[in-house]
């Protein structure tokens, strides 16, 4: 490196983007077979995650200085004495150097996320009571007058919902036209989010907003010997125009269960957008061309809650009315709902911070400076 009074940039540059490129590759590729195939594994703090955006921060400021250091030394010093100065600066161990230290202080926020493996299992014995949500999937509940429509927002409810019930069994029931079972009860509230982000008005094909059929289909939904604790949640925009909801409701209250509603929209009504890959195509019309307008039938919804001896909420961007039905749930009476295993979680962050501290102590032992050795000036 003699005949270079500077650091060879370009070929530390390639070398540090390729590593870095590989490295990102690896991470995203491992992350993603660790949560698709290995359901035991999980992070306790995956918060600490967003740590790892500092370290193309430090690639740039690492290339940053680099170039800075080899602008000053061609500015300020004569070749000659560059030359000597950088004769022996070796610009792989630099690489080196900072590879081990920034790829190091990943290993360390890894560890410090703390990786967990389900490999201890417990047994609990859970209390609570059955719910099965029936949720409107109808194309009008795509209208915007809940922000950002009223799907999101009936999602959201959907999804508070699972995050406050333990110890209670989860079922959903999508419904338009017709009603299907998504989901059977369960008390795997992970199994329940998975299906979150699929429910949507393309689920069926059938259109419309059958009440009745949908609380029908989430009666048959619960346990014959079941007796107490059971409750239906429907999540909708009440405009019911293929059956009879309060029939429906009044039958399953006087089997033992309550039926609730919770409106999504507003009495004032919105139009329905439509909306191909994305893009803005207008709003659904009528036969007559004229806009469609759907408008929140409470009054239907209230009736709905009152035959099935329920409540009824109305929900808004602000509050979707989960926390008040949650808290009718909790007075029923409870009952058994089975025994279930659940997977402990130990931590596995040793091998990951082992890892991380050997590299940055290589990258303590690399200097700039190259290792010479004279046999000649050895003896004494």
């Amino acid at each position: 490196m003699s005949d270079r009074p500077t650091y060879r940039t370009l070929p530390i540059t390639v070398v540090v983007l390729l590593v870095e490129l590989l490295v990102w590759a690896l991470g995203i590729v491992t992350w993603y077979i660790l949560d698709r195939h290995v359901p035991a594994f999980r992070l306790e703090r995956s918060w600490v995650l967003w740590g790892l955006a500092a370290g193309p921060l430090m690639v740039a400021v690492y290339l940053f200085d680099l170039y800075r250091s080899n602008r000053a030394m061609k500015r300020f010093s004569e070749a000659v004495v560059a030359g000597r100065i950088m004769s022996a600066t070796s610009s792989t161990r630099s690489a080196l150097r900072f590879l081990f230290t920034r790829h190091g202080l990943t290993f360390l926020i890894l560890a410090l996320a703390g990786p967990q493996l389900g490999t201890r299992i417990e047994e609990v014995k859970a209390r609570g009571v059955d719910v099965v949500v029936a949720l409107d999937v109808s194309n009008s509940m795509m209208a915007e007058d809940l922000a950002p429509n009223r799907m999101e927002v009936a999602r959201r409810a959907l999804e508070q919902l699972i995050d406050r019930m333990k110890g209670d069994r989860l079922g959903i029931v999508v419904f338009a036209g017709e009603a299907y079972v998504q989901l059977p009860l369960t008390a795997d509230r992970s199994a329940a989010k998975l299906f979150l982000n699929s429910i949507g008005p393309n689920m069926l094909s059938v259109q419309g907003t059958a009440i009745g059929a949908a609380i029908d289909r989430a009666s048959r939904c619960f346990p014959d010997d079941a007796s107490v604790g059971r409750a239906i949640i429907v999540i909708s925009d009440g405009e019911s125009f293929e059956d009879d909801g309060e029939a429906a409701a009044q039958a399953a209250a006087e089997h033992g269960i309550i039926v609730n509603t919770v409106g999504m929209g507003s009495p004032q009504g919105s139009p329905i957008p439509e909306r191909r890959n994305g893009e803005m195509l207008g709003f659904k019309k009528d036969r007559d061309g004229q806009t469609v307008m759907t408008k929140l039938n409470e009054d239907m919804l209230r009736r709905v809650a009152a035959a099935g001896k329920g409540a009824y909420v109305l929900a808004t961007n602000a509050d979707t009315g989960i926390d008040a039905l949650v808290q009718d749930l909790r007075k029923m009476d409870q009952s058994e709902t089975g025994t279930y295993r659940f997977a402990g979680y130990e931590d596995r962050f040793q091998p990951v911070l082992s890892v991380g501290c050997l590299m940055i102590l290589l990258g303590m032992l690399f200097g700039d400076r190259r290792f010479r050795f004279s046999f000649r000036n050895s003896i004494p």
